[in-house]
């Protein structure tokens, strides 16, 4: 793998999460944009949506966790995109789109299979990942009590600006103000370290929630009942990770 990074600043973590030192790579000025906020965290093609900001500052955040330098993650973001023919792979609706790309921020495996010799470890309990939000059951595995392996791609998943500014017009206190989104395509909502270079299921709770409206955070995006069973079919065998006691929703 090329150098890619820069040197990262390191923070007593626990082993779930991963600290980086990378080499040094040149980066053109236009790359990513100097934040003033969170919003502001923007390149010319995909920016950081408030929504995956969790993954990287929520020790709660069931899933994928992130330690690395924000702006050097959207800024090798970018240079893979390019790299790879800045094709766009399609997801659940036309507002979604996911790149794969190679995992160059050591992130380990935000779900994993559940087998015989850990199903003991396994919890539940009804979570939710923002107060406005209902909240649902969920299963988990806490790190501290399983191995969990390096994953070998990252699916970032990508929402239109477009889609975006509705869903914060419809829940703004919890999503922000549409007018702080950066002017650019495309928004960075989550990021998913796996060991397939494709799209996995979203768990069947997150359609569900999607099916409600934006109004209850999701997508408004109809349920599809095929998508759903092949989503129940994976999810049955897997959970997600999270580095503390109990993770902040799905």
């Amino acid at each position: 793998m090329p150098g890619f990074g820069v040197n990262v600043v390191h923070k007593k973590l626990s082993w779930c999460q991963f600290s980086i030192k990378a080499s040094k790579f040149s980066r053109s000025s236009s790359a990513v944009t100097q934040p003033a906020s969170m919003s502001t965290l923007s390149g010319e093609t995909f920016f950081l949506d408030s929504f995956a900001l969790r993954q990287w500052d929520d020790p709660n955040y069931g899933g994928t966790r992130v330690s690395y330098d924000k702006e050097q993650f959207l800024s090798r973001v970018h240079e893979l995109f390019k790299a790879q023919g800045s094709a766009l792979a399609d997801g659940y609706a036309p507002f979604c789109k996911h790149i794969f790309v190679e995992n160059f921020v050591g992130a380990k495996l935000g779900a994993l299979k559940i087998t015989e010799s850990n199903r003991s470890k396994l919890n539940s309990g009804y979570t939710k990942r923002r107060p406005e939000e209902l909240a649902v059951l969920t299963r988990w595995f806490r790190c501290s009590d399983v191995e969990v392996p390096v994953a070998k791609y990252l699916d970032l998943i990508l929402y239109s600006r477009e889609q975006l500014v509705k869903e914060y017009e419809a829940m703004p206190v919890g999503k922000g103000r549409p007018e702080d989104l950066p002017n650019v395509p495309w928004g960075i909502i989550s990021i998913k370290a796996q060991d397939e270079p494709f799209e996995t299921p979203m768990q069947p709770i997150t359609m569900l929630r999607n099916s409600l409206g934006k109004q209850e955070g999701g997508s408004g995006v109809s349920l599809d009942r095929e998508a759903y069973e092949k989503s129940v079919q994976y999810w049955e065998e897997h959970a997600t990770i999270v580095d503390g006691a109990k993770p902040n929703g799905e």
